[in-house]
């Protein structure tokens, strides 16, 4: 384990430097992104190559078409490109606490928990860095009324396809890491059954602000134009990333279930 933790730090390290020199990491992300990369390094392998894969692919699906997605959406989603600590938590917390468990029981539950948590954040990432460059609206996925590009809630039918292969992505690396079927179909599973819970959140009770100067709705506290926005709808607390910490732990739960249905 020490030579893995060795091995696997140097590799975080490299990697959350990089991330931070090209601006992708916030110096508070970059500090939670090391932590969270030493514990799966001490877990196994398999639970750094999970970690870096969800965090290469949503880096580099982020960038894709970047300025077309600030152009739709800059105004609307609460954060920028820099991923803080409070967003890493919210992605990769509960994968990372479960590789934490593993070390303390080795029991092979936390793979699938652990596998499906980081399917959910992985498909809602994909989902999200996607779906916002749908040519259509997206629509919202209780009433189906159509909204605007952004707005928590609303799904695609391109979003929805990424989700899937994001959720498939992690699976196959938790194949190819042989960490056996129930793992296998709890990423898949859990990665679409946490995405939809982020969709059902959003569209129910996540924070929505008003801009009275731009007369839209915004995640945003100070809207872009500098005008400090009120609470619309929603509970006040609710926030993106508190949505995405739940939908990451409704597919941990989609995961254990799976695992105890398989046994």
């Amino acid at each position: 384990m020490l030579s893995r933790l060795a091995l696997g730090g140097v590799a975080a390290a490299i990697v959350v430097f990089a991330a931070y020199s090209r601006r992708s990491l916030s110096l508070t992300g970059a500090i939670a992104g090391l932590s969270l990369g030493l514990i799966c390094a001490a877990a196994g392998w398999g639970w750094s190559a999970l970690l870096v894969a969800f965090f290469i692919s949503g880096t580099v699906l982020s960038r894709y078409q970047s300025a077309r997605k600030t152009e739709r959406i800059g105004s609307v989603v609460e954060k920028g490109g820099e991923r803080d600590a409070s967003q890493v938590l919210a992605n990769g917390g509960v994968f990372s606490a479960s590789a934490l468990a593993s070390l303390i029981t080795a029991s092979p539950v936390w793979l699938c928990i652990g596998a499906a948590a980081i399917g959910a954040s992985a498909a809602d990432t994909w989902a999200t860095e996607i779906g916002v460059l749908s040519r259509h609206r997206p629509r919202s996925i209780l009433s189906r009324r159509v909204v605007s590009a952004g707005e928590s809630g609303g799904v695609t039918t391109r979003g929805t396809f990424a989700a899937l292969f994001g959720a498939s992505a992690m699976a196959l690396v938790a194949y190819l890491y042989d960490w056996g079927d129930p793992a296998i179909l709890s990423a898949l599973i859990g990665g679409i059954g946490g995405c939809t819970i982020d969709s059902i959140l959003g569209a129910t009770v996540q924070t929505r602000r008003w801009c009275d100067r731009c007369r839209r709705h915004t995640e945003r506290s100070i809207h872009d134009c500098g005008t400090a926005t009120s609470v619309a709808a929603g509970l006040p607390w609710m926030t993106n990333d508190t949505v995405n910490a739940l939908s990451s732990l409704g597919g941990a739960i989609i995961g254990f279930l799976v695992y105890m249905a398989t046994q």
